[in-house]
């Protein structure tokens, strides 16, 4: 039976519109592991969907969640500066790049993306938007227009606003091009974009996810990034990476902007900035910030003092237990043995990532669109032996594994053996 059949048969009261990977129903977690209310562990590797990257339940964010929690719920930002939110500004000044220096909070990806946009709206004076391919920034109505990675994020919502222009992103295993090729290619094509489509004295930013992430965690070249600066400095437009998915140390830096030698005009993130409470932030220049009238960006929760308590204890935790190197060795351990499996499943086209942030891409018969099914069937074969993974990309064929930060080098080895399991049981060998 589908697993949509069986959730709204097992909870009838809960939305539908929720897609379901799973079925069972959780009662606790603990670090890498969730515990079912009929006694299952599961080792999780999609720490919903790259949130808890302290792991589940970090004592230090549970602790100054508890301790907030006892001083200050709430204090609208409009009217009460709270202790928790200077100390979280703090932290971040230590981790983002010097000339960002003016921090703004709100609570989901998607609403950080909508007021970086006005921001840079306002601050150049110009009306449109430049994103790539496979992008993803949000369901709202303001944002999926922003969105290209599947139709089903803005079917039957239409009209879509105005003024955002797509261009390609350079997927170099899609376009079948070396990454110096699909470089060069998607270069191009934003050049010829800007020439044909949309004008740079009317182009207020480029937005771009620093690692395509519901895309199909695609990596992009080094070259690419570079490029997208030296346009945007050449027009006067402002570059917007989203760090939504790939920042607070996934990649095994800060940002993965960092990979690339980089600096944004603009920054957003969520996610992991507060190891599962909702916060997100749009962190910029205090230059630019300064082109905004005051209160035309804000919002009833944004900056929550319990929130901004979880997001100073999670960048805390993330320096002090070393997560961003462990990031790094595990992901390199955990792509070598994805990479090793590659070779005996031709079905693996592709493996690709930074840090812990990794997808292994599923083809038939070379063909992307064809491995929807077979993506499915290898994480429900994986579920069923107590680990969890989930798939992205146009197609969904393709499985990303985001484990927390501080995974141990034992569990990246029993993922990778229940997968191996997983794909001897769908593919055979």
């Amino acid at each position: 039976m589908a697993t949509n059949q069986l959730y709204q048969e097992n909870f009838p009261h809960m939305s539908p519109a929720w897609s379901r990977v799973f079925n069972f129903v959780a009662e606790r977690a603990e670090g890498s592991y969730i515990y079912t209310v009929d006694g299952r562990k599961l080792l999780d590797f999609t720490c919903g969907i790259g949130v808890t990257n302290t792991g589940h339940c970090h004592p230090k964010v549970v602790e100054a969640i508890r301790e907030q929690a006892g001083l200050f719920i709430h204090a609208q930002a409009n009217l009460v500066i709270h202790k928790s939110m200077l100390q979280l500004i703090e932290e971040l000044r230590t981790i983002v790049p010097t000339p960002i220096d003016s921090f703004f909070f709100a609570n989901s990806g998607a609403e950080a993306i909508e007021n970086a946009v006005k921001i840079a709206r306002v601050a150049t004076g110009r009306q449109n938007v430049i994103v790539f391919s496979g992008s993803f920034h949000g369901r709202t109505a303001g944002t999926m227009v922003l969105t290209t990675s599947k139709t089903v994020y803005r079917s039957g919502f239409g009209p879509l606003p105005s003024g955002v222009y797509v261009a390609p992103f350079p997927y170099a295993f899609r376009l079948k091009m070396t990454e110096a090729e699909a470089s060069e290619y998607a270069l191009e094509q934003l050049e010829y974009l800007l020439a044909s489509q949309t004008s740079p004295k009317e182009t207020a930013a480029i937005l771009v996810e620093s690692v395509l992430g519901e895309g199909g965690y695609v990596v992009p070249p080094v070259s690419f990034m570079k490029g997208l600066r030296e346009i945007c400095d050449r027009h006067g437009i402002l570059l917007i990476f989203d760090e939504v998915q790939s920042g607070f140390g996934r990649t095994g830096k800060w940002f993965a902007f960092e990979h690339f030698h980089v600096l944004p005009d603009i920054i957003t993130a969520a996610k992991g900035l507060a190891s599962g409470m909702p916060l997100s932030g749009v962190f910029s220049r205090t230059d630019i910030m300064l082109k905004l009238d005051v209160g035309s960006i804000g919002g009833t929760y944004g900056g929550n003092a319990v929130a901004c308590a979880a997001g100073a204890a999670t960048i805390r935790a993330l320096r002090e237990e070393n997560m961003l190197e462990n990031a790094a060795e595990r992901g390199l351990q955990l792509m070598t043995g994805l990479r090793r499996l590659q070779e005996d499943y031709s079905q693996i086209g592709d493996v690709r990532g930074k840090g812990l942030m990794i997808g292994t891409e599923f083809v038939v018969d070379g063909k992307p669109a064809k491995a929807k099914g077979l993506a499915k069937n290898v994480i429900h074969a994986a579920e069923e032996r107590g680990l969890l993974l989930l798939s992205c990309g146009t197609y969904d064929n393709t499985v990303r594994w985001i484990p927390p930060l501080n995974v141990t080098s034992e569990q990246i080895n029993d993922g990778l053996h229940i997968f191996g399991e997983a794909l001897k049981e769908v593919v055979g060998r």
